[in-house]
């Protein structure tokens, strides 16, 4: 990756970043951690991956993307916000009484949503199903959808793993967000899937293994997906919970929990320290 993309899409993660902090602030409420996790594949996909018209939220020609975790709707929203499909000091009224921007994704009120998700497990099936219609109105669209490593123990996400591969959907890109921490701990101890990769493999699937924080190794995997013809493709993407503030880092307990005042002092000067860097 040239070094002028590399630049553009840090300083997008990192308003990313800026735009969880603020609305979980605001909300005093929902979920940083996973999102902070998230943010530079969503950097990403909004800014390099996709083809989407945030002047024409329902163009039928999109990409599609559903965040099947759905409770890291910060990061998505975030993203959102930072492409022009509504304006980002609406972040700032997330959770509120009467905001169209709740702590799970409403395809029906906020532009840009897909599907409307937080049930975990089944925004990967919707994902497929949307794949499938693709392939069967013989569209060029490709459907992209995040979940996390914890919501992978969810039954229903391996059956719509199958549907994937039976159908040969190599339109739909499954991406995992494998940050190692889950609500009630480490996904080891709680619930492991490990490993990830064989069993997606075994479900027929293509599969990479990529640092998930690493532009050129995202650009890299998505690369292999456009390569890749007759099966869906997955990326396992081994991420840091919390990543760009620095107490949050790996830490299980910002999984759902928003900072206090002196916390969000601390992490908008971190944030904007990273910006200023990379803006020189």
């Amino acid at each position: 990756m040239d070094s002028k993309t590399k630049r553009e899409l840090q300083i997008f993660a990192t308003q990313i970043r800026i735009g969880i902090i603020q609305s979980t602030y605001s909300a005093k409420a929902g979920h940083p951690g996973g999102s902070l996790s998230s943010a530079d594949v969503f950097a990403y996909l909004y800014g390099k991956e996709m083809k989407y018209n945030p002047a024409e939220p329902k163009w039928d020609e999109r990409d599609r993307f559903v965040l099947s975790k759905g409770h890291c709707a910060p990061g998505l929203y975030s993203a959102l916000a930072y492409k022009g499909f509504f304006p980002v000091e609406d972040l700032k009224t997330l959770r509120h009484i009467g905001s169209y921007l709740q702590g799970h994704p409403n395809m029906n009120t906020v532009p840009g949503v897909d599907m409307s998700t937080g049930s975990l497990g089944q925004g990967v099936s919707v994902a497929a199903g949307m794949a499938k219609a693709a392939k069967f109105m013989g569209k060029d669209i490709n459907v992209y959808t995040l979940l996390g490593d914890g919501e992978i123990e969810e039954g229903q996400v391996w059956e719509a793993m199958m549907f994937a591969a039976q159908y040969k959907l190599d339109n739909l890109c499954v991406i995992i967000d494998s940050n190692g921490l889950q609500i009630d701990g480490s996904c080891e101890e709680v619930m492991s899937a490990e490993p990830i990769d064989e069993k997606l493999k075994a479900f027929g699937l293509e599969v990479v293994v990529v640092n998930g924080n690493d532009f050129d190794e995202l650009e890299k995997a998505f690369d292999a997906f456009h390569a890749t013809s007759g099966k869906p493709f997955a990326i396992v993407m081994k991420t840091i919970k919390g990543l760009g503030v620095s107490y949050m880092e790996n830490e299980v307990g910002w999984h759902g929990k928003a900072p206090n005042d002196e916390e969000y002092e601390i992490a908008m000067a971190e944030l904007n320290a990273k910006m200023q860097e990379l803006e020189a």
